[in-house]
């Protein structure tokens, strides 16, 4: 299935846009998602941390993906 990332802060200057279109398996997992991104995008493990987020909410990492979701990569967040 196709699926569209919409990325956030550094994650867009990782995969050189705001939103990324890549395909995985029907029934992968949030931990398959980001096994696949950093394995193109491997700037993405120099990260502190990442979250996935899934239609708005944080995703766990055995969360099931489906193809309807809106997913974001938010990357680390520093403040002051």
């Amino acid at each position: 299935m196709i699926i569209k990332i919409l990325a956030f802060g550094i994650t867009k200057d990782i995969f050189g846009g705001s939103e990324k279109e890549i395909e995985i398996n029907e029934g992968a997992s949030v931990k398959v998602l980001k096994e696949f991104l950093e394995k193109d995008f491997p700037e993405l493990k120099k990260l502190k941390s990442y979250f996935i987020a899934i239609d708005d909410e944080y995703a766990e990492d055995n969360q099931i993906i489906e193809v309807s979701n809106e997913i974001a990569i938010i990357p680390p967040v520093s403040g002051g």
